[in-house]
């Protein structure tokens, strides 16, 4: 391995990679900047910084990266991995809240949902799976009323995720209702957890996916209306702590910040219905950009431009009714649901 006089050498390698980069600035919460800054000496990191830094940097560099910061601070203490990221992840960083708020009253009316959304779930991620032991973070959306002005389903709007997941969860979104953890938190207006998917099926809905063994989800509400679900999933049981619950939850609260006042439903207007298995549903979503396609051409014969986003909304809800009428997901799919896979 290369030699590295200090720390800050050894962290300017690897940011050269502005993907890395990035990704780095992410985890800790703090701008691509300040790295800069610290490798430049104009700056030093707080202990705290220094501490999580030696989790999201790359396993074969950790070990020296620990004796080079030792070099300029002889009292760091690196104390056991998994106590001192329970110790770090109970709170926010207060450099992403400056972040987060940036965004918002910066980025362009259009573009800030999205912007604040992908910012928001990708420092969840960074911050809660920075050894990347495998998870999913994705926001599941009430979709409007469509049944005697009741919101009927959840749709799954954006995701990240480590392996074995996909970095970019948003083409596997899928509806979610009645039978699924996110659903029951929505129409409780509580956390949901489940710790052991092998110890817990039937206390609670699920609707599980392969390589989930816990997940938690916290709804997305404001006074008393919601607006969805922020669900955390992961390959390992017992891993949502109570700090990590605690900090669930405080991201939870931030991500009010994704939806518009018309987006949040009382609760008495919660019905949600039991939908089919994810994969059931798959067919009836793979050709969704043409089918958004096809919408916005027949609306333009008819003389009645529609924007992009009217056209995925009209789509999305002729999914969900599509998705009433196929066999619900009962919590072990059998042949038939999985159209003998």
């Amino acid at each position: 391995m290369e030699k590295f006089h200090t720390w800050r050498d050894l962290l300017g390698i690897l940011i050269q990679d502005v993907h890395e980069k990035q990704r780095i600035a992410q985890a800790l919460g703090v701008n691509a900047i300040t790295l800069s800054r610290w490798v430049g000496k104009s700056s030093t990191p707080r202990p705290i910084h220094l501490r999580h830094l030696m989790t999201v940097i790359p396993p074969q560099y950790r070990s020296t990266m620990l004796d080079l910061i030792r070099q300029e601070f002889p009292t760091f203490s690196f104390a056991d991995e998994e106590t001192m990221k329970e110790d770090d992840q109970d709170e926010i960083p207060s450099e992403f809240y400056a972040r987060i708020f940036n965004a918002y009253s910066a980025t362009p009316v259009l573009q800030r949902s999205w912007s604040v959304m992908s910012l928001t779930l990708q420092q969840i991620l960074g911050q809660l799976d920075p050894l990347q032991v495998g998870m999913a973070v994705t926001i599941a959306q009430c979709m409007p009323p469509s049944i005697d002005g009741k919101v009927c389903s959840l749709r799954e709007r954006t995701g990240y995720g480590t392996p074995p997941w996909g970095i970019n969860l948003e083409s596997y979104a899928v509806f979610l209702g009645a039978e699924s953890l996110a659903g029951y938190a929505v129409s409780s207006c509580h956390p949901r957890i489940i710790q052991n998917s092998e110890e817990q099926q039937g206390v609670l809905p699920a609707h599980w996916v392969q390589w989930e063994r816990s997940a938690a989800a916290y709804p997305i509400f404001r006074s008393d209306r919601v607006a969805g679900c922020l669900l955390v999933s992961c390959t390992q049981p017992d891993y949502f702590t109570p700090a990590r619950q605690k900090l669930i939850q405080q991201y939870s609260e931030l991500l009010v910040l994704v939806f518009e006042a018309h987006e949040f439903y009382a609760m008495n207007d919660i019905n949600l219905h039991v939908l089919p298995y994810y994969r059931l549903q798959a067919k009836y979503l793979a050709n969704f950009r043409q089918r958004v396609s096809d919408v916005m051409m027949e609306e333009l014969r008819k003389g009645h431009a529609i924007d992009l986003r009217q056209a995925e909304l009209l789509v999305w809800q002729q999914v969900e009714q599509e998705l009433w009428q196929l066999p619900p997901y009962t919590g072990k799919p059998d042949d038939e649901e999985l159209g003998n896979e």
